[in-house]
């Protein structure tokens, strides 16, 4: 079970990242070919390219938490009993929405530090570098308050029974 505005949020992301990367090749291959074919090297792309690697890798790591594909390690967990897994499932949702939390703290101060000053070659505030830090660790709280719901709030029984309608389906 899942709250359907955090699947839109989540496919948004998927798509931005999927645009990003798109981009990523793009001013890469420009850069190459500019460098091999034209001996003249744009001096912006690879600025860009750092910039939308960060926008491309974070995001989809706060994705990839919510979808349990980023960094699962699983098996202590899966050595205990079922009612601890459950708990060991909660806190380890409730240390990430901490870390979520102090990301975009700390990632502030960052943006705010560096927003005076420019990104040389592209003439945008540095501050932006730090920006997907912040979306990211808001992320990764709405996900894992997402996930904590579920795990506190929502009786087992009927996650069980949506399981189990979903897989006669």
């Amino acid at each position: 079970m899942r709250w359907k505005l955090f699947d839109y949020l989540s496919q948004a992301v998927v798509f931005l990242g999927s645009i990003a990367l798109i981009l990523l090749v793009v001013f890469t291959g420009w850069q190459v070919y500019g460098r091999y074919i034209l001996n003249d090297t744009p001096t912006w792309t690879e600025k860009m390219a750092l910039l939308l690697i960060l926008i491309v890798s974070l995001p989809m790591a706060a994705v990839g938490l919510r979808e349990n594909f980023h960094l699962g390690i699983t098996f202590i967990s899966e050595l205990l009993p079922m009612r601890y897994q459950r708990w060991v499932e909660i806190i380890n949702a409730f240390i990430l929405a901490l870390f979520g939390g102090s990301m975009i703290v700390f990632s502030w101060t960052l943006v705010k530090g560096t927003w005076g000053r420019n990104i040389p070659l592209l003439g945008i505030p540095q501050g932006i570098q730090y920006l997907p830090l912040i979306i990211c660790g808001g992320l990764i709280i709405a996900f894992m308050v997402e996930r904590l719901y579920f795990l506190i709030v929502v009786p087992q029984t009927e996650l069980l029974e949506a399981a189990s309608e979903t897989e006669t389906v």
